[in-house]
């Protein structure tokens, strides 16, 4: 399968290890990957502030970057939640926003995988970000209650880590409470951004877990900035680098 690897602003300027991380992760699983140094944001920043017109024109950018391949992979629900719901009302329909996944999602419901060898004893707690949830469906959203509990079925997230050697997952409570960041929020608003992403930092000590991940690295960056502060709570680590925790580089 050709793979073009997605790689967020925030991503590449903040956090290159994660970028790093999927790549490997996707060649361990057969893909020929591709990456486009010249590809730039996808819009999410001016979609969230509404300014349309400069979204559209990085979007009409970024689906002429990606035309051609099988499918486009990133390590960013949001950016991934962008493309999948906000493009085709842009006018940019085609095949982008169908062909476009999160790595967890694509790993597991488009390749069918979820043992990749991985190896990481510790144990974790799942940050469930607000667009894989309630966008991309990656895990069950609180607000449905026991039955959809049960029809969803474990997340996919929850799927791959549940295979990783060696390590435990852990439960906070209201496990896909928003974190805080929020994008443009966290900026508009930063002393409640601060508050919320404290009361999660706090609920993830108090479940036990030594490390958070999640399908989003903007918000993992958020609680770590937090973390750093405050001097308390679990290690983010990007759910990428725990899933090539056991492939050599």
């Amino acid at each position: 399968m050709r793979v073009a690897l997605f790689v967020p602003c925030y991503v590449d300027q903040l956090a290159p290890d994660t970028a790093m991380a999927t790549l490997r992760v996707l060649e361990s699983v057969g893909c020929e990957v591709h990456y486009d140094p010249e590809q730039t944001c996808c819009g999410q920043p001016f979609l969230n502030l509404g300014a349309l017109r400069e979204t559209r024109g990085l979007a009409e950018r970024h689906a002429a970057r990606f035309r051609g391949f099988d499918a486009v992979v990133s390590p960013s629900a949001s950016c991934v939640a962008t493309i999948r719901a906000h493009y085709p009302k842009l006018g940019l329909s085609g095949m982008l926003p169908a062909r476009t996944f999160e790595l967890g999602e694509f790993l597991v419901r488009k390749l069918g995988r979820t043992q990749l060898g991985a190896r990481f004893p510790r144990r974790v707690a799942i940050l469930q970000s607000c667009h894989g949830v309630r966008t991309l469906g990656l895990a069950r959203a609180s607000e449905l209650g026991p039955a959809g509990k049960a029809r969803a079925g474990p997340g996919t997230t929850e799927q791959l880590l549940n295979q990783v050697t060696g390590l435990r997952l852990v439960t906070p409570e209201r496990a896909d409470e928003c974190c805080g960041f929020g994008g443009a929020f966290s900026l508009k608003l930063p002393e409640v951004s601060a508050r919320v992403g404290r009361a999660r930092l706090t609920a993830l000590q108090e479940c036990g877990a030594e490390v958070v991940t999640g399908t989003d690295t903007s918000c993992l960056l958020h609680l770590e900035g937090l973390r750093r502060r405050l001097g308390f709570g679990p290690e983010p680590v990007g759910l990428a680098e725990i899933l090539a925790s056991g492939i050599d580089p």
